[in-house]
């Protein structure tokens, strides 16, 4: 569904617009949640990266609106972004589901908590962006539009690795913890997805 999702979505500028506006959204809200998490004194170098970069996607994806249309979604508010209730709830309520997972699994509180989810969360979004990105920019190269993704692909394929190297020094069954995460993430995204196709089917309704 993503595939024919994003076709609609990229041959519509101002659908387009506020496509590109709900990542940028998402990227922003990735990179607060990241910083939220920190320690207040024990911050390393790898968290520090993915904050700024997190930041600094969403500030590019923010730049690529002015290719499609120049007064489009300045801010974030609902009226420019797609699905903006189930956008805002997807990422807040991945990161509780998966609070509530870890507690229950390694007794974890306090700011323990707080890291594991980072670790867990960011992981779930970097495989989610590890798809959608590249399905994106393949949509963007057929509709031969002027928006590209790809810088933001390269970095995204390195916080992966990043996050893995330091699940596997979190715990010797990461795997199985990861696998249940993507699950919960899994569900979510199937949600979004959803909620995006209903609200392209409604635009379309009003059109005609």
């Amino acid at each position: 569904m993503l595939d024919s999702v994003l076709q609609s979505i990229v041959t519509d500028n101002v659908l387009h617009a506020k496509w590109l506006n709900t990542l940028s959204y998402m990227e922003n809200a990735g990179a607060k949640k990241i910083s939220a998490s920190e320690h207040k004194e024990n911050v390393n170098l790898i968290i520090l990266k993915h904050a700024a970069e997190e930041h600094r996607h969403a500030y590019y994806l923010k730049k690529q609106i002015a290719k499609v249309g120049e007064d489009l979604c300045k801010t974030y508010t609902n009226t420019e972004l797609l699905s903006p209730n189930q956008t805002k709830y997807y990422l807040h309520a991945l990161d509780i589901a998966v609070c509530r997972y870890l507690k229950a699994k390694f007794n974890l509180s306090g700011y323990e908590l707080k890291f594991a989810a980072y670790l867990f969360v960011t992981y779930a979004i970097e495989v989610r962006a590890d798809e959608l990105y590249p399905v994106y920019q393949s949509v963007l190269d057929e509709a031969k539009s002027k928006v590209n993704v790809k810088s933001i692909i390269l970095e995204e394929e390195g916080h992966l690795e990043e996050m893995i190297n330091q699940l596997v020094a979190f715990s010797d069954d990461w795997e199985n913890h990861a696998a249940e995460v993507i699950k919960i993430e899994q569900a979510l995204f199937d949600s979004w997805v959803g909620a995006l196709n209903a609200e392209l089917l409604t635009d379309k309704e009003i059109k005609s």
